[in-house]
């Protein structure tokens, strides 16, 4: 079907999926012109990635019409996608670790040649093209070595390596700090001038409203319309994305601090020197902050005090007494918790069902002395946490991997809080959840406070970990630059100590 006279790159009309009895999308419209940046927002569940699959060809529809400069497709996998000029970058990474990082962003074209491939040529290519969106990163290194960051900004450069007329991005700065996400947000106006239509995904309403032309808001698989985005604001947005009107992002704390630290860190040094002579504590019922820039050593510390990474020197303190924690094994048997910002690699068994990752840090609490498990026991347990965070499912026996990303997150939260942790690190706590979801996961992170526990979060997003914590530990360069109080919270002060500068 031709349609010549359409002001828009891409139309898709009256599009309606459902899986099994549950329907996922009805009735909805999206159209993007082209040289726009168009943002699709919705809760966690709202249907925006059901919609992506769709116009990538992940999914089928089972009504409605896609266009594409006029021309009715119907791509039937991710290749057909492609070709079209579709590309899309969702919010779980789906690298081969084993592979570069240029033969990561050129796979699709690799034994295209009926000779011989010109190795040195794919990865100079794939070098200019990282580069060219300002990042440092050696196209010949194993995906595997980089950090989340780094793996995020191949996935951009993959997508971008293709004949692009629309660019979808899913949460893409999730684990950016200010400076790489102005990095790529300069980024996407410069392909916006170039005429590239640009569909991007964010929780981040700030950003949002910095880089969009056009809102379209989806909530339980409905449109809500398309907003011009300079004749609209925040508070409206949130009101059509969740029904209601969101008053206080940053929940009040009612915890009260201890006077003795009950988890102290003493000049902790990793065998790799990423991290080095970090010394902290953190007293119950405290939410310490960590924050810092990419590279900085924040997640490398982590870590480090939980097993994963092998420790130089140092030593740690659990309600005074000194611990090892050589292995995760180890800071399990000593109660301490960790939430990886990586979830779909290290913060649940994505094939595994709900039950299973909650039930899985706490085998002594759900068994009998013989070793069976008390399924009763375990089922009251799960069904309490899935409840207390609200995680969106129709059972406990669901596979994590159906799952939208904010309830995977919670489902990795949950594993931690079914034990009585004493220390628990939450490392990028509200990555790819929207912002109902986020009062939810703030709510349940003070009320881990209030019971005594010791938090630590680390996170890239400003905002919220000025308004989560009670003090900000700053890391630079592998070590704790400096520390702020509450009164002394800005961002000025945080990104002043994030790049190694005094306070003025």
């Amino acid at each position: 079907m031709q349609n010549s006279e359409s002001d828009y790159r891409l139309e898709m009309t009256g599009i309606s999926k459902s899986f099994g009895v549950v329907s996922v999308l009805k009735d909805v419209n999206l159209k993007v012109k082209p040289g726009e940046i168009h943002a699709l927002l919705g809760e966690n569940g709202a249907g925006k990635s059901t919609l992506i699959k769709i116009l990538s060809g992940v999914h089928q529809k089972d009504s409605g019409q896609v266009l594409l400069n006029g021309q009715e497709i119907n791509p039937k996998n991710t290749h057909d996608g492609q070709v079209l000029g579709i590309s899309v970058v969702f919010q779980e990474l789906s690298l081969v670790n084993d592979l570069s990082v240029a033969e990561n962003i050129y796979l699709h074209k690799l034994g295209s040649s009926k000779f011989w491939m010109n190795w040195k040529e794919i990865t100079q290519n794939a070098q200019e093209l990282i580069d060219s969106l300002g990042f440092e990163i050696d196209a010949s290194a194993t995906v595997r070595n980089l950090s989340i960051v780094q793996k995020q900004v191949v996935e951009i450069a993959k997508a971008l390596s293709e004949d692009t007329k629309v660019l979808v991005l899913d949460e893409p700065t999730t684990v950016f700090d200010p400076t790489d996400t102005k990095k790529l947000l300069n980024n996407l106006f410069k392909l916006r001038d170039k005429g590239i239509s640009i569909i991007y995904i964010s929780h981040h309403l700030e950003e949002v409203f910095k880089i969009a032309d056009t809102i379209t808001v989806l909530r339980d698989g409905v449109d809500t319309g398309s907003l011009t985005a300079s004749e609209t604001h925040t508070d409206h947005v949130i009101k059509l994305m969740i029904g209601r009107e969101l008053k206080d992002l940053y929940p009040a704390r009612n915890s009260k601090i201890g006077k003795t630290p009950i988890f102290e860190v003493k000049n902790l040094t990793a065998k790799d020197n990423l991290v080095h002579d970090v010394s902290f504590d953190v007293k119950p019922g405290e939410v310490l902050g960590v924050a810092g820039l990419g590279g900085s050593g924040r997640t490398e510390m982590a870590k480090l005090i939980f097993g994963l990474y092998k420790k130089k020197s140092g030593s740690l303190f659990l309600e005074g007494k000194e611990i090892k924690t050589q292995t995760p094994v180890q800071a399990v048997a000593h109660k301490i918790g960790f939430v990886s910002e990586d979830r779909k690699e290290e913060g649940v068994f994505l094939p595994m069902s709900i039950k299973k990752n909650i039930s899985v840090t706490n085998f002594n609490f759900i068994t009998n002395k013989l070793g069976f498990l008390k399924m009763d026991k375990e089922q009251e347990n799960v069904s309490s946490l899935i409840t207390k965070l609200n995680i969106k499912t129709p059972s406990s026996e669901i596979a994590v991997k159906n799952l939208s990303g904010g309830n995977q997150q919670k489902v990795a939260l949950a594993k931690w809080l079914s034990i009585d942790s004493k220390v628990i690190i939450i490392d990028e706590p509200t990555r790819g959840v929207d912002v109902g979801a986020k009062i939810e996961i703030y709510n349940l992170i003070n009320e881990v406070a209030e019971k005594g526990v010791g938090v630590i979060v680390i996170s890239s997003d400003m905002p919220e970990i000025m308004g989560i914590a009670d003090r900000i530990q700053v890391m630079h360069t592998g070590t704790i630059y400096g520390e702020l109080p509450k009164e002394k919270f800005s961002e000025e002060n945080i990104l002043r100590y994030a790049i190694g500068k005094p306070l003025k």
